[in-house]
């Protein structure tokens, strides 16, 4: 008996502190998440601000610089290192993600530090200098509600003044090492730093949140903030301002390249390749991509003429685009208000269905709003997402410079993509979930990312649009869109096409304006490898979803697909897979 008892109580023991020991390395492992968010907060400060970490408010880094990049490098080594202790076989399943994903994370990050990304810090799509100015607005991320929050931004833009003097030092040892823009984009980026002087100081963006100063300061507080930041405008921000516009058309300029791809830089094949699987999370070649590209044209050039035919149309498809380009039924807008108000409409007209195919859904706030007026020549319409607690909205911006040309032929694609089901769900959903680690909250994988989104525009049908043949145009033409940029994009950096060459393809099988098309090229150009995300995302959601109909027939549910799909937020493509598969195959 006595055997007995010695034999349970050390079995007993033993089994303690097993649970003892897998406890401990999952605390490790949950300090390590913990550390890890934080880490990346401080190392970027104008993400926290984006993602509601207040924290960070004042923090500006220098991204460019010698120091920082050494400040990256230890941080990815202090990761790697910690990973490397970890057991994993103790981790949950979405332990077991977090560590993956920090895991990528690490060994992309490393690839791009052989690389001299710093060398071109500034383009015309987004970077600090445009964040800052949305933030500047007073209606983005950047709080200005206190008295803190507003001594937080006037040390941002004290920083921002200094910031511009490393970009150009840097893009100064650019020049010399000829790592450089193409001359198309610093000419695009010279009038929006000359558009950041003004006569008046109150017309300047920087002064914005002076004219939102809350009712409840006193008059001496918003006296000497006024003071305050008045003075950080015309004696710092301005100066460089006009400084950096000098630098640009002066020096810059003529020594931009008059190659369109990264390709034409020193160790720029390599550095693409390491683009390419960041933005898609795979290891599919530039080739490949391109390719595919090529494949999925054809296949959605063959559904386009089908509506062409249904339509009535009688010239060929590059007519049509034409037809569909000019249409005056399709630009009808006189006012912005009545595009916004066309969003509206489109809100209201999938609010009933979408309990139909979601199960999951978020609680934060929404809200559709047209460009900023200092960025929108140059944006595309996007999502900014809102904060964690729902006190700030996600935002579907809506750029109209020109209202007279606006054409809607595409704005029910354009909803679905970029608000609802797109990406208000996916990044509101990941925010909410209390599953995941903060750094997996506000984390972002394009891939993942805009393939969801991508894949929620073939759900118009269902969710009670697409009744009007030319909307549904609209999403054949922005699925086309996205196709085009897997052969315009591959075709710039990695086989050496102009930008000229990629906007005849473009206007070769797309339908949007010259002048729209001319912007996303130039957008390509600033940020290779990005424009891949969309297609190579969706096509992998498609074949998940097909995947699952086919293995699990009559027990396939669309709305748990949707759920499994979004319940983990964004994933490298494999670690989807991976889950989706688990999914199907327990399932059965």
């Amino acid at each position: 008996m006595k055997n007995v008892k010695r034999f349970l109580v050390i079995l007993f023991t033993s089994l303690f502190l097993v649970n003892c020991k897998s406890e401990k390395k999952m605390q490790n492992f949950k300090a390590i998440t913990d550390a890890y968010f934080n880490d990346k907060n401080a190392l970027n400060p104008l993400d926290a601000t984006q993602n509601g970490q207040s924290e960070y408010n004042d923090k500006l880094v220098f991204e460019m610089t010698d120091s920082y990049r050494k400040k990256q490098a230890a941080f990815y080594d202090t990761y790697e290192n910690q990973l490397a202790n970890i057991d994993t076989t103790s981790l949950s399943s979405e332990e077991k993600n977090s560590y993956d994903i920090i895991k990528w994370e690490i060994a992309v990050g490393k690839d791009l530090l052989q690389y001299d990304t710093n060398l071109m810090p500034i383009h015309q799509f987004w970077g600090t200098n445009l964040t800052l100015g949305q933030f500047a607005g007073g209606t983005s991320a950047q709080p200005f509600k206190t008295e803190k929050d507003y001594k937080n931004f006037l040390k941002r833009m004290d920083l921002f003044s200094v910031w511009m003097d490393s970009a150009m030092v840097y893009m100064k040892k650019g020049i010399n090492k000829g790592v450089v823009l193409p001359k198309a984009l610093t000419i695009k980026i010279i009038p929006q730093f000359e558009s950041m002087v003004t006569p008046n100081v109150e017309d300047n963006l920087f002064y914005s949140s002076i004219k939102l100063l809350p009712k409840e300061f006193t008059e001496a507080q918003k006296n000497n903030i006024k003071k305050e930041y008045t003075a950080v405008i015309k004696e710092k921000l301005e100066p460089q301002f006009k400084k950096m516009a000098a630098f640009l058309k002066n020096e810059y300029l003529p020594a931009s390249r008059a190659t369109s791809g990264i390709g034409s830089l020193p160790n720029g094949a390599a550095l693409y390749s390491v683009y390419v699987k960041q933005w898609t999370t795979t290891d599919k070649t530039a080739d490949e991509i391109h390719q595919l590209g090529l494949n999925e044209v054809a296949r959605i050039k063959a559904e386009m003429e089908k509506v062409k035919e249904q339509v009535g149309f009688k010239g060929t498809i590059n007519e049509f685009f034409e037809h569909v380009r000019t249409k005056p039924e399709l630009m009808s807008f006189k006012k912005p208000e009545e595009v916004i108000a066309n969003f509206e409409r489109i809100y209201q007209t999938i609010k009933p269905n979408v309990d139909k195919l979601f199960s999951l859904q978020p609680k934060s706030p929404f809200e559709i709003k047209r460009t900023e007026a200092f960025r929108e020549k140059t944006a595309s319409a996007e999502y900014n997402q809102g904060s964690a607690d729902g006190k700030r909205p996600g935002v579907f911006y809506v750029p109209i410079p020109d209202v007279a040309a606006y054409n809607c032929y595409g704005d029910e694609d354009l909803f679905l993509h970029e608000a609802i089901p797109g990406h208000h769900f996916q990044i509101s959903l990941q925010q909410e979930n209390k599953e995941l680690p903060d750094f997996r909250k506000y984390n972002w994988f394009g891939a993942y990312g805009e393939g969801w989104a991508l894949y929620t525009e073939s759900l118009g049908k269902e969710l009670g649009l697409y009744k009007d043949p030319y909307q549904y145009f609209g999403m054949l033409g922005n699925e086309m869109h996205r196709a085009v940029r897997l052969v315009v994009d591959t075709g710039m950096h990695s086989k050496g096409w102009t930008r000229e060459q990629a906007i005849k393809f473009s206007l070769d099988n797309e339908a949007e304006s010259e002048a729209s098309i001319i912007a996303e090229i130039e957008r390509y150009m600033a940020i290779p490898g990005q424009a891949l995300s969309y297609k190579m995302g969706q096509l992998k959601i498609l074949e998940l979803r097909k995947k699952a109909q086919d293995k699990m027939k009559d027990k396939f549910d669309i709305k748990v697909f949707h759920q499994k799909v979004l319940e983990s937020g964004v994933l490298p493509l494999a670690l989807l897979e991976k889950n989706i598969n688990y999914w199907i195959n327990t399932s059965n």
